[in-house]
């Protein structure tokens, strides 16, 4: 991406080569710099060395060397800040080059459009997961439960932590380890769940809905400092595993690509939400779930254990919540400790939009905003984008906080 920049002339760039540098960390980039005024090519080489850590999504550049010298540290500031974190950059992407040339060729809008909707894909799956725990909860019990986002975080800090583990242990393969790391994330952030469920809306009172709120607040905090200090302010890092790009359609010189994380990511999210709602539809617990739902007094009289569903429904929305977590740190590398209540809040709003207590509409919400999210970025200035969803969230709870297809819930009662 930082190619085009580098050619002041308005060269267009053709890759031929992209190989290992001969230093740690570092990319050499063979390509052509076809000038618009004509004439012959010129050959052109770039080497890119990024830093021993991620940022989230992709890795940092620290410097490029080309065949006409060095590039200095604060023209790379300045490459990163005011052109590759723009949408001017990803459309500017010479792509893989030569290996494009026999891709299907279609209009320059609809594959930069689809180029978005297959970034979003990963990230419409986390969101739904963690708007569905909203729902799970709130459709129950009637009443938010605003940890999730740091019940995400602790699944992907235990994501970490199993991965880490396994590497050391000798693991030869990253898949069983991420494997493995998916289903210990679900069961231990299904526990804090079940716990932290239990203590806000179990042992404080059902009419007392102000102090349940305030509690879930109390811990959201606890867990954001518990995972702080027993894991340090930098997260374990994942490895970037299947990253190297999918070649799709191209439009000139711009590629529509998508990484086999993405496609794992979008998968592993999209089977936990079909499953949910299956369990929902056939299960003993989702006929439970529904039943207490609509009132849980009359639940009660035909024999549903209304604590004992409570704390299922609390483990398994946490359990949730951890996956979604868990996702985030397989394909972004990792979910810092405090940056769970942001995401929490987004999910919200998602929970919020498809419909209160509705886990299909959370769903949908999830779908909705993960899209609006990347199609902001694409489309408009980036720096706006956090703050046209918590405005989105603001009028949804202000104009229909009953969401586009849930209807008013009832006033649960104590049991």
């Amino acid at each position: 991406m930082s190619l085009p920049a580098l050619e002041a002339s308005g060269a267009r760039v053709l890759v031929r080569q992209v190989l290992h540098g001969r230093e740690p960390n570092t990319v050499r980039i063979n390509y052509h710099a076809i000038r618009p005024e004509g004439g012959p090519a010129l050959s052109r080489f770039a080497v890119c060395r990024f830093g021993p850590g991620l940022s989230v999504g992709k890795a940092e550049l620290v410097g490029i060397t080309t065949d006409r010298g060095t590039i200095s540290p604060a023209a790379i500031y300045l490459l990163r800040r005011y052109y590759l974190d723009t949408p001017d950059a990803l459309e500017g992407d010479p792509g893989p080059g030569e290996a494009a040339v026999a891709l299907p060729e279609i209009n320059h809008g609809i594959a930069y459009a689809a180029e978005q909707v297959l970034v979003a894909l990963p990230r419409v799956a986390i969101y739904g997961l963690l708007a569905a725990a909203y729902a799970l909860v709130l459709g129950l019990v009637g009443r938010i439960n605003l940890a999730f986002g740091e019940l995400a975080a602790v699944g992907a800090a235990a994501m970490g932590l199993v991965v880490a583990a396994l590497s050391i242990a000798g693991s030869g393969s990253i898949l069983p380890s991420l494997a493995i790391g998916l289903a210990v994330t679900s069961i231990t952030a299904a526990l804090y769940g079940a716990v932290a469920g239990h203590v806000a809306f179990v042992i404080i009172p059902a009419r007392r809905s102000q102090a349940s709120l305030i509690a879930t607040i109390g811990l959201s905090l606890a867990l954001m400092e518990y995972l702080r200090l027993a894991g340090g302010a930098t997260p374990n890092w994942i490895p970037p595993v299947g990253a190297e790009p999918w070649l799709l359609a191209r439009a000139g010189n711009f590629v529509v690509t998508i990484t086999p994380i993405s496609v794992l990511t979008t998968f592993v999210g999209l089977a936990a939400a079909a499953g949910l709602l299956a369990i929902l539809r056939f299960s003993r617990f989702g006929r439970e779930w529904r039943s207490a739902s609509d009132d849980p007094g009359a639940a009660a009289l035909f024999g549903v254990n209304n604590l004992r569903l409570a704390l299922a429904t609390f483990a398994i929305s946490g359990a949730l919540a951890g996956l979604a977590g868990a996702l985030v740190a397989i394909q972004y590398g990792a979910l810092g400790f405090a940056d769970g209540f942001q995401l929490g809040l987004k999910a919200l709003a998602a929970a919020i939009l498809g419909g209160i207590g509705s886990v299909p509409g959370g769903l949908v919400g999830g779908l909705a905003i993960g899209l609006f999210e990347t199609l902001w970025s694409a489309y408009l200035p980036i720096e706006g984008r956090d703050l046209a969803v918590y405005l989105l969230l603001i009028l949804l709870i202000t104009l229909r906080p009953e969401g586009l297809f849930g209807a008013t819930l009832p006033q649960k009662a104590s049991s």
